[in-house]
C-alpha cells in the first residue's frame, strides 16, 4: 500500500459549556453526534465527536468542553484559526437565514480562490467557514429535520493555519506529508494533497507581526492528518524523526491510533489511522447515544458519570 497522507482526519477544538456545544453542532449546524466519551487524559471532561453518518475521516470535528471556568482563547499566530466545511453551491443563503434565526454571529458571504464562503462563530467564538467548493463534493451528508441534503455540510473543505512565517510549516506539508502549493491569494498560500478528493486542503496565512494565539476556549487544539493503517502511521513517524522533530510513541485512542508532534510554526499536529473506526463499541443506529469509556476508566463509570452534566 502506498505510504500517503489522506488529507484531514479530524480537527479537535476546545469549548466551554457541554450542553451548549452539543446543541449548536447537532441541532443548528446539523452534524451527527457520533461519540460521547471522555478526555483520555482528563476523564472528568467529555470528549464529543461530530461527523457524518459513520464518522468518516475528513468529517470529524471533536471537542473538549471544559466548562464555564475555562479562560477564553485568542486566535493568533502559531495556531489553526479557521475550520472550513464544504457545502453545496447555492446553499449559503439557507445558512444566512438559519444563522439569523438562531442568532449566530456571521459575516456576509464573500469569495476566495473562486469559491463563495460564509464565515461564522460558534457560541464559544470558534471561527468556521461554509464553503461552496469549486469541485463537486460527492460525500453523503447527514440530514436532520431542518438541514436537508441539498444544503447540509459534506465534511471538511480545508483548515487555515496562521503563522508569522510559513516556511517551517510549509516544509512539513510538502517534504513530509506530500502536499503541494496549488494557489496563492495575497498572504494566503493554499496547499493540497492529490491523494484524496476532499478534506485535502491546508491554507497557510502569513502575518509577520501577528501576536501568538492562546489555545483555550473557542480555539483549535490540534489538527489530525489521516493515514490508512498502523504500518503507514509508523512510516510517517520515521519521516518526522528524520526531519529532526520530536514525536510521541503510538497512542491508542480507541477509535484510531495516533502520533502527535508540534510542527515548527507551533501548531500541534496529529497523524491518525482509519482503523478501527467508531463502530467498534456501538452499532451504527445508536452512535453517540451512550457514554463510552476507555477500558482503563470503566471501573470508575459511576464516579465519572456523576461528575458529567447530562446533555441530551
Amino acid at each position: 500500500m502506498e505510504n500517503t497522507i489522506l488529507g484531514i482526519h479530524h480537527i479537535t477544538a476546545i469549548a466551554g459549556d457541554a450542553k451548549r456545544n452539543f446543541n449548536f453542532y447537532s441541532n443548528i449546524l446539523g452534524l451527527r453526534f457520533i461519540k460521547k466519551t471522555v478526555n483520555f487524559d482528563d476523564p472528568g471532561t467529555y470528549h464529543f465527536y461530530f461527523g457524518d453518518e459513520i464518522g468518516s475521516a475528513g468529517t470529524i470535528l471533536t471537542f473538549f468542553p471544559w466548562g464555564s471556568g475555562i479562560p477564553q482563547g485568542r486566535r493568533g499566530s502559531g495556531m489553526a484559526t479557521e475550520i472550513g466545511y464544504s457545502v453545496p453551491k447555492g446553499s449559503l443563503e439557507f445558512w444566512v437565514e438559519r444563522f439569523e434565526k438562531y442568532n449566530v454571529i456571521y459575516n456576509k458571504p464573500s469569495e476566495r480562490f473562486g469559491e463563495r464562503y460564509l464565515t461564522f462563530l460558534d457560541p464559544d467564538g470558534l471561527k468556521l467557514e461554509l464553503i461552496e467548493s469549486a469541485t463537486p463534493d460527492t460525500r453523503k451528508p447527514w440530514e436532520t429535520d431542518e438541514v436537508k441534503a441539498d444544503v447540509a455540510t459534506r465534511g471538511f473543505h480545508n483548515v487555515t493555519i496562521t503563522l508569522n512565517s510559513i516556511t517551517g510549516t510549509a516544509s512539513v506539508l510538502t517534504d513530509i506529508f506530500g502536499y503541494k502549493l496549488i494557489s496563492q491569494d495575497s498572504n494566503r498560500y493554499r496547499y493540497a494533497t492529490d491523494s484524496v478528493d476532499q478534506a485535502a486542503i491546508v491554507d497557510l496565512v502569513e502575518l509577520k507581526d501577528e501576536k501568538h494565539g492562546h489555545v483555550a476556549n473557542g480555539t483549535v487544539h490540534h489538527v489530525a492528518f489521516r493515514v490508512k493503517n498502523d504500518e503507514i502511521l509508523m512510516h510517517f513517524r520515521e519521516k518526522v524523526v528524520a526531519a529532526g522533530l520530536s514525536i510521541t510513541p503510538q497512542i491508542d485512542r480507541n477509535y484510531f491510533h495516533s502520533l502527535y508532534f508540534r510542527e515548527p510554526g507551533g501548531v500541534l499536529f496529529e497523524i491518525a489511522t482509519d482503523n478501527p473506526g467508531f463502530l467498534i463499541d456501538e452499532p451504527l443506529e445508536t452512535l453517540g447515544k451512550e457514554l463510552k469509556l476507555p477500558a482503563q476508566y470503566e471501573s470508575r463509570r459511576e464516579e465519572i458519570t456523576a461528575h458529567l452534566d447530562p446533555i441530551n
